[in-house]
């Protein structure tokens, strides 16, 4: 009798990312608490060091400092002898912190990035895919409240080309 042994790579994928909305309290230092539930979601190899930087809006972005080097590598890639690179190149790095987990779980921001997001007291870290986004409590409630038709019209644009092009195909 023959047996066969297949020995195939273990492959581990994160296909969902970070998920979830945590409601915050700031210090008056600017000390924020980093909550269990997105922590364990967070590799063990990439809990301690962070970057905390400006978001699009008015909000900041925390990336752990692997997905800062992956995001940070292809931005300045960009050609700088093209000016809206340039401009966008130290827009994106204009305020970038990297941060470290204290030993009570807290991260320090920046007080120029607090005041950036107008973030006071209240924050919610909305965790979605590889993004971590600090989002005043003030600023979150108005953006997921707003008019209802506006989500349906946004989905439509963003997610409904795809059936128009699988129906042409």
């Amino acid at each position: 009798m023959e047996i066969f042994v297949l020995n195939l790579p273990l492959i581990l994928f994160n296909m969902a990312g970070y998920i979830g909305e945590f409601p915050c309290t700031v210090d008056n230092k600017g000390r924020f608490l980093l909550p269990m539930g997105l922590k364990k979601q967070i590799p063990a190899k990439e809990q301690r060091y962070f970057v905390v930087n400006r978001g699009f809006e008015k909000h900041l972005v925390l990336f752990t400092k692997k997905e800062w080097e992956a995001i940070s590598d292809k931005v300045n890639a960009k050609n700088i002898f093209i000016k809206k690179n340039r401009d966008f190149i130290r827009k994106f790095n204009n305020g970038a912190t990297p941060l470290e987990l204290d030993a009570s779980n807290r991260l320090l921001l920046p007080k120029s990035l607090l005041d950036y997001a107008g973030i006071e007291k209240d924050m919610v870290i909305f965790a979605y895919g590889n993004r971590i986004e600090l989002w005043s409590q003030k600023a979150y409630d108005a953006f997921i409240n707003a008019d209802s038709s506006d989500m349906a019209d946004l989905a439509e644009a963003v997610m409904g080309k795809k059936e128009e092009e699988d129906e042409l195909s």
